[in-house]
């Protein structure tokens, strides 16, 4: 291979000697477009390519595939073509991650003949997709390169006015491509691979993809649209991604699939936005809407929404790696209790088994006797009990013979070379038989009182394994999504307060909260990676997200390196803004061993509990809109430059917004959206559209701004537990000319903040 063919190659991965063989296959300009049952269907031959200089390969004929075009509401086009025998869509009807809202009705598209070219219109008479002639060049740069064919010209406008160019003409001379604007890798006779790419004009932003550790804005980023165990919130992998991306052009792009793939925004080619997707077909939703919250409800409209969450999974969890025994928990919750920590929820990671991390799905009698009494014990003073999970059977627990004789466990190719999983076997949830045994073992425990199953890992699975109902390839990034669903709608038939804690993500999980952001360090980065990839997360259609409070696992010692206490202090101050407030890590987290600030957390807590009618208020807007709780400044400022570039601040509602102190020494820089501002501390007003530079944050403070005018419902008395709440008690508190500060307020007088 000459130097640099890999970077004119490299979303097709010739550097890759499996790649011999390869045949591209390149769509070509349409020759026909009909309207078939509302469908409309195009007919685009291809032609296929020498691999490594995009050459047409003359011995080679042309074969033709059909594109079905579809248009739902106002604001969506659909196109699916399918390359081999799947079919296009997808067998959308049975797919997991589509969950049609009624409101997003079929519209019947019929075809025009235009000059030249073809017109797909909607019932309105809006053009949806345009067809024309391709632009292929008459003179070539050399005699020795031979004239391309002519590439297929296709305008998508999802809401009949944004077009959308597929980019086919992104090279230097027909031998030099920098994406195809559709296309498919052929080996050995089966397609194994599509291609599209749609034009980038400068200065475009794109956000989403699922939850991304880097900054908000990723052009000139290439993503791996591949679940993997991240190993915390401080590197490119990461456990939930989504296949869709949004761009501050007002649109956004559902690629409808499970397959590996890779996403280049604006990188490989600074021209394209393009992606390889490693199945043969592609089922492409073009989202419209203008806003991004819009293009966001969109995408919820075909994917589902998420639903409301139980009152009491507002309050404080309570957690550590591990709790080992039903004392242990008792001294917890009576501390707790006695220093007037109001909280929920107690949480049983890895140690409520008769063996650790051995997942049995019943708890230890020597450990936790009477386990039923025990719950309902803690239920009395207000504490719930949710307990850890995994989706793995080892050889070792008693459950492993009846799961391998029916098959409930993927048997694994023998001749197959060592995985990298640690465990056992994963649970086929493709396999509905499965799936029951699976919801069996879990309403044992919600039956005895357990109120949440923790659905954690599911992010990898052993690709050496035949699974039932799919390809290992085609489940990897499913596998999250059919694991949490499993475990929610087992829980909301027993218990009927839907809600699990849950790591792995694909598109389609937001219908399945709460997701957490993985395991950081407990560390400023560590804090700051995780609030990035909470706003990616809310960028790609989640609704709900949370975090280990005060990060996961210690450093240099993974156990025994305890945070410190500003940090921890730090953390719980960004946790009260957030959806779901969740204490858990490698070394104790309660917040009387940390004397030195564990007044101010108190403080901090009943401020997180007096919020939750304000919280509640918000996610009943989530379930009906784009946005997420948590949310980026893009969100409400798509327009201002300098939001696409804030990945530490952030909106909690409509009404509040946030910048977590990301440093010991207090000190950081605010910017101030458009629009007026009011000091939540100390009252004051600011116009927005500008910085505040070296802001200090003394330790009982973070910067913390109330949009002028907003009312909050709030609660007006301290509580134990969100049993002691009665909403109807609640009260509003408004950011007008007569707001003081916090101190003067009624949140003031329930916490001692101020």
């Amino acid at each position: 291979m000459k130097q640099g063919d890999r970077f004119q190659t490299a979303m097709l991965d010739f550097d890759d000697p499996a790649s011999d063989g390869d045949v591209i296959w390149r769509a070509c300009e349409a020759t026909g477009a009909e309207a078939r049952d509302g469908v409309a269907l195009v007919t685009v031959p291809f032609a296929a390519q020498d691999g490594r200089s995009f050459i047409p390969d003359s011995g080679k004929a042309r074969r033709e595939h059909r594109l079905e075009v579809r248009a739902y509401g106002d604001e969506v086009v659909r196109i699916s073509v399918s390359f081999g025998d799947d079919p296009a869509d997808g067998a959308a009807a049975d797919s997991p991650m589509l969950c049609w809202d009624p409101s997003l009705e079929l519209q019947p598209l019929s075809v025009r003949a235009a000059r030249p070219g073809w017109e797909v219109v909607d019932p309105r008479g809006r053009v949806r997709l345009r067809l024309q002639p391709g632009a292929a060049p008459t003179r070539h740069w050399s005699d020795l390169v031979p004239p391309p064919p002519e590439a297929l010209a296709a305008t998508v406008l999802p809401d009949g006015h944004l077009a959308l160019d597929l980019w086919e003409h992104d090279c230097l001379y027909p031998a030099h491509l920098e994406s195809m604007g559709l296309g498919y890798l052929e080996r050995e006779g089966q397609a194994h691979a599509s291609l599209f790419s749609l034009r980038s004009p400068p200065g475009e932003r794109f956000c989403g993809t699922g939850e991304r550790f880097a900054p908000l804005n990723l052009a000139g980023q290439t993503i791996a649209l591949e679940n993997a165990d991240a190993m915390g919130c401080n590197s490119r992998r990461a456990y939930k991604n989504v296949p869709l991306f949004l761009s501050s052009r007002g649109y956004g792009l559902f690629m409808h699939t499970s397959a590996h793939g890779r996403l280049s925004l604006a990188d490989i080619s600074t021209r394209a936005a393009q992606a390889r997707l490693d199945e043969g077909r592609l089922d492409l939703f073009f989202l419209g809407g203008a806003s991004l919250e819009r293009v966001l409800r969109n995408y919820r409209r075909v994917t589902g929404f998420p639903p409301q969450v139980p009152l009491w999974t507002y309050g404080i969890w309570m957690s550590r790696m591990t709790y080992y025994s039903a004392e242990e928990v008792r001294e917890v919750c009576a501390k707790l209790r006695q220093e007037e920590f109001p909280c929920d929820v107690i949480h049983l990671d890895t140690g409520w088994f008769p063996r650790n991390w051995k997942c049995e799905w019943e708890f230890s009698e020597e450990k936790f006797p009477n386990a039923d009494a025990f719950m309902r014990e803690l239920r009395d003073d207000g504490f719930r009990i949710t307990v850890w999970n995994h989706p793995v059977v080892e050889e070792d627990v008693k459950q492993h013979p009846e799961a391998t004789e029916n098959r409930f466990l993927p048997p694994r190719d023998p001749a197959a070379s060592e995985g990298r999983l640690e465990f056992g076997k994963h649970i086929d949830f493709s396999n509905p038989a499965a799936v029951d045994w699976y919801q069996g073992l879990l309403e044992g425990l919600l039956r005895q009182g357990v109120a949440c199953i923790k659905t954690d890992f599911g992010e990898e699975i052993d690709l050496d394994a035949d699974y039932l109902g799919m390809p290992a390839d085609r489940l990897h990034n499913l596998y999250g999504l059919l694991y949490q669903r499993a475990a929610f709608e087992v829980t909301d038939r027993v218990t009927g307060d839907p809600v699990i804690w849950a790591r792995a993500g694909w598109a389609g999980c937001q219908r399945y909260p709460v997701h957490w952001g993985g395991d950081p360090a407990c560390t400023w980065d560590g804090m700051a990676g995780t609030i990035r990839g909470g706003l990616h997360l809310g960028l790609s259609g989640f609704g709900y997200w949370s975090h280990d409070v005060p990060g996961f696992h210690g450093l240099p010692d993974f156990m025994n390196s305890w945070p410190d206490p500003d940090l921890y202090m730090r953390w719980t101050q960004l946790g009260v803004f957030t959806s779901h407030m969740r204490y858990h890590g490698t070394s104790p987290r309660e917040p009387y061993r940390y004397p030195e600030v564990a007044d101010l957390v108190r403080r901090w807590w009943r401020l997180r509990y007096a919020l939750i009618p304000y919280l509640l208020d918000q996610a009943a807007r989530v379930g009906r809109g784009g946005n997420p709780l948590l949310r980026a400044l893009v969100l409400h400022h798509q327009g201002d430059p300098a939001c696409w570039t804030v990945d530490d601040q952030f909106h909690c509602g409509d009404s509040l917004m946030v910048a977590p102190v990301l440093s010991a020494d207090g000190v950081r820089d605010v910017y101030l959206p458009p629009g007026r501002w009011v000091d939540v501390w100390t009252g004051e007003v600011l116009d927005g559209e500008r910085w505040l530079t070296g802001v200090i944050s003394p330790m009982g403070r973070l910067p913390l701004y109330a949009v002028a005018g907003a009312a909050l419902r709030v609660y007006p008395e301290r509580v134990n537990s969100t049993d002691d709440m009665d909403l109807d008690r609640a009260t509003h508190l408004v950011f007008n000319r007569d707001y003081q500060g916090l101190a003067g307020s009624i949140l003031g007088q329930i916490t001692g903040l101020g």
